[in-house]
């Protein structure tokens, strides 16, 4: 004589125990994602806008190139204070990578006055520039735009 296995009793227990798996194998809590970066909003910067974005107190490092300012907070080591080229934190870092010189006289004196063309520099200083461009364009986010100060833009 043989027993049946699908008993009530047998089918009782079998779904106590998967339920009991289930209970003990299912994650306790929902996996959640770390919170990631505030969003950066693109903007428009004037030389003197683009100053308090030199990495003291906290603040993000910003340089522009060209007219397109990068967030180089990642490399603050380099470009925020005590980096090499923390000059160029918070202003237009064109003609000092053009022409590979950290000296002040690179840096814009009038922040209220027009951009820098650069339009006196050699083919070789050029080449050079577009080099920093493309390493900047692959490594750093841009996060706005540099202008020229307009009186008009203050009334």
């Amino acid at each position: 004589m043989t027993t049946p296995l699908a008993t009530p009793l047998n089918l009782t227990l079998l779904i106590l125990i998967l339920t009991l798996i289930y209970l003990r194998l299912r994650p306790s809590s929902p996996p959640s994602l770390p919170a990631g970066p505030p969003p950066i909003v693109f903007q428009t910067f004037t030389p003197r806008t683009l100053l308090k974005y030199n990495g003291t107190e906290g603040a993000p490092v910003y340089l522009a190139v060209r007219g397109k300012v990068y967030d180089v907070s990642s490399g603050r080591n380099f470009y925020g204070p005590g980096g090499p080229y923390e000059n160029f934190a918070g202003r237009d870092a064109t003609r000092g990578l053009a022409c590979q010189s950290f000296d002040e006289e690179m840096l814009t004196k009038d922040l209220d006055g027009p951009l820098d063309t650069c339009e006196d520099l050699t083919g070789e200083q050029v080449e050079n520039l577009n080099g920093w461009i493309e390493r900047f364009d692959e490594k750093y986010l841009v996060v706005g735009k540099l202008v020229a100060f307009r009186k008009t833009d203050f009334h």
